[in-house]
């Protein structure tokens, strides 16, 4: 697969501005993808309450969510890279206001039901359009801070969703802080059709161009979809980022909702002391995505920098899981291993858009990170059941495996990047035909 770089266009005082503009908004519609994916497990209390529904009906809910936008994820990509990502991007903005608009009105459960799915669909948009935007619109310099900050912004619309929620539901009621997060969403809408230049293409600046030794490669932006997927997916390079991207997420849900019963068993640790081990893993895990914006520009191999943070981050739930440490220096450690997975973060996305050939930058992103879906949706449970079975440290093990696994998926990746491809030529034919 071929690379796209930017171009070489000298750097000046207003095309940074431009660049720091355009992460600002970029990012404030991203941590809108991770706030509205928290907003009906914030109000699964409100909810029983309200109509009197077991965690069954709520859960399912959550799971229609995340299946839909699996599903649409890995198809948004195409239609980003046919009309552009910018009206995409808005589109999803519109999907949460709509879907927020019918949980703030609902009166059953087929009213929820359809918000998860509208809601689905608006989230599948944000990571092709995201990165579509970054890789076409950012310059070389700043790449690396665009992939940190989009993912330190996605880490704080997690974070504020509960206290957001909370607090209104606490000081009003359920439907009233529906309402409040419908219009901070439209707020951060208006302001990306205000914004709108920032992210559009600018013709007369080609953002992105063939990597040297790559002039006879084609531009898959004139091919159809199903021309474009067979050649994508005769690509080793497409599959390694896929399993990296499954199996990062399978660690990472490992993680989120395992990590506190897990200290309790082994650590004898109580759940306030537990909670706080693991939302010190998602704080490091910010800082470390920082950190990692600026190793992106020290080290042009990428896939080092992600092989190495994953191999530590593996290492140290390993010996987490083993039991080989006192109760307070476990809490310690479950930072450190958020630190060195964030650190990977912006590594991880440079080299996928390594990978990625020109005019399919929406399309790859879109199929590589349904992986982040998939993983996430068999993690709780595989690990779930193996901690019935009494295998107790078994999600931690499980999570070193996956960040391990993933370390040298992204060798792999790396590798298949600078091989030479045969299958594209014969793909196309085949999908002509």
């Amino acid at each position: 697969m071929t690379a796209v770089q930017p171009d070489s266009i000298s750097d000046n005082p207003a095309l940074k501005r431009r660049d720091w503009l355009t992460i600002g908004l970029l990012s404030s519609a991203h941590a809108c993808s991770h706030f509205y994916q928290l907003i009906i497990p914030t109000l699964y209390l409100s909810l029983a309450h309200e109509y009197g529904y077991d965690f069954v009906k709520l859960g399912m809910l959550v799971s229609v969510f995340f299946v839909v936008s699996s599903l649409g994820q890995a198809s948004s990509g195409f239609i980003v890279d046919r009309i552009g990502a910018p009206p995409v991007l808005r589109f999803g903005l519109i999907c949460f206001v709509l879907s927020g608009v019918l949980i703030g009105m609902s009166g059953g459960y087929a009213a929820l039901m359809l918000a998860a799915v509208i809601g689905g669909i608006g989230n599948s948009v944000f990571h092709p359009a995201d990165y579509a935007i970054i890789n076409h619109r950012i310059r070389p310099e700043r790449l690396g801070h665009a992939y940190s900050i989009h993912g330190l912004t996605g880490n704080l619309g997690w974070a504020l969703t509960p206290v957001f929620m909370l607090a209104l539901i606490h000081a009003f009621d359920w439907r009233v802080a529906v309402f409040c997060a419908v219009a901070l969403i439209a707020f951060v809408l208006v302001l990306t059709w205000l914004g709108r230049s920032l992210l559009e293409s600018d013709e007369a600046e080609p953002a992105a161009s063939p990597r040297a030794g790559a002039a006879d490669e084609p531009d898959l932006s004139g091919e159809s979809i199903r021309t474009t997927l067979a050649i994508l997916l005769v690509q080793p390079a497409l599959w390694g980022a896929f399993l990296f991207f499954a199996f990062t997420s399978m660690a990472l849900s490992a993680v989120q909702n395992y990590t506190i019963p897990m200290l309790g068993d082994v650590y004898g640790l109580d759940k306030v002391l537990a909670g706080t081990a693991l939302s010190s893993y998602m704080v490091a895990s910010a800082v470390g995505m920082i950190i990692g914006g600026f190793l992106v520009s020290a080290n042009p191999k990428t896939e080092r920098t992600v092989a190495v943070s994953l191999v530590l981050a593996g290492g140290l739930l390993l010996v987490l899981a083993l039991g080989a440490v006192a109760p307070f220096f476990a809490i310690g450690l479950v930072a450190l291993a958020g630190f060195c997975s964030g650190v990977s973060t912006p590594s991880r996305d440079m080299l996928i858009r390594r990978a990625t050939p020109k005019g399919a930058t929406g399309t790859v992103y879109g199929l590589v990170y349904s992986g982040m879906d998939i993983g996430a949706s068999l993690a709780p449970v595989g690990f779930g059941l193996l901690l019935d079975a009494g295998y107790r440290q078994a999600p931690w093990v499980g999570a070193a495996a996956g960040f391990v696994i993933a370390a040298f998926l992204a060798l792999w990746v790396a590798k298949s990047v600078g091989a030479p491809q045969a299958g594209g030529a014969k793909a196309r034919q085949v999908a002509k035909a």
